[in-house]
């Protein structure tokens, strides 16, 4: 057994490995031939079908009964460990973790509050627009409703130029509900751009929902939506959103309870006042 085993690991100076053999790549170009006669030609099949046969053939008489091995020589030699003996300066630990910034941001009532100042400056817009094109206040408003109006399929420029309480009405409805909704979503989306809510208000949020009504409005009601002047919509978007992030501005920060612990979310505990140098933005 003694024997067995030197024969199997080798003496002090070989090592005993398992001999190379190209029978596995044989074994693999007659199954790659074999499939590739499927699709091309019966007689590529057969001849992948005769290699992989005489490849697992020869790989098993290299393997069986008894697995065929070669003594590969030792060759030592002197490993150098050497150490650079440096001192590695270690950075301060702070207790203000990457994942609770930022500090501090708006509350999303800010937002709704922004929402409806710049719902108001874009009603003034849109007026604006009104006056000028078509010399009335009432073009806009009955766009705006009409859309909600069953009977307005097709609406003449006198009926648009007119005074219409349901077209009022459900104008004073979508335009109100949109600013707390546009208000509310805008405030929900502060945290993500905390430093910056003019440039979220002003230019990216009135993209987004200008893009979205833009096509949108098409399906919905392709009418009015021949109707709307969009570079006039787009910069009433804008004034809306300037003004809604400005008003964010003034409401002031409220700190972030991200990292605080339970009891400290709970109101059960106070919590530590962080130092000045931890202040988002220094």
């Amino acid at each position: 057994m003694a024997h067995s085993q030197q024969q199997v690991h080798g003496d002090g100076g070989h090592v005993v490995l398992p001999s190379p053999t190209a029978w596995p790549l044989v074994l693999a170009v007659g199954l790659a031939l074999g499939f590739t006669g499927l699709v091309t030609s019966f007689s590529i099949t057969g001849i992948g079908i005769v290699l992989a046969v005489v490849g697992i053939v020869g790989w098993a008489r290299q393997v069986l009964p008894d697995e065929q091995h070669e003594a590969v020589t030792i060759v030592p030699y002197a490993l150098a460990v050497e150490t650079a003996g440096r001192r590695v300066t270690h950075i301060e630990g702070d207790a203000t973790h990457r994942a609770t910034l930022p500090l501090e941001t708006y509350t999303i009532a800010s937002g709704i509050k922004g929402g409806f100042a710049g719902g108001t400056v874009m009603i003034l817009l849109a007026e604006l627009y009104s006056v000028l094109k078509y010399h009335n206040i009432w073009y806009v408003v009955n766009l705006l409703g009409g859309a909600g109006v069953a009977e307005w399929t097709n609406p003449t420029p006198a009926e648009l130029s007119s005074f219409h309480l349901s077209a009022f009405v459900i104008a004073v409805v979508i335009h109100t509900s949109t600013s707390f909704l546009v208000g509310l979503l805008y405030g929900a989306l502060l945290p993500i751009m905390p430093r910056r809510p003019i440039l979220l208000g002003g230019l990216i949020g009135p993209a987004l929902w200008t893009g979205l009504l833009h096509s949108i409005l098409g399906i919905v009601n392709p009418f009015f939506d021949s109707r709307i002047n969009w570079w006039w919509f787009a910069l009433s978007q804008v004034g809306y959103g300037v003004v809604a992030g400005w008003v964010v501005t003034t409401q002031g920060r409220i700190k972030r309870m991200q990292g605080a612990p339970l009891r400290v979310r709970l109101g059960l505990e106070m919590q530590e006042p962080r130092p000045e140098s931890h202040k988002e933005g220094e």
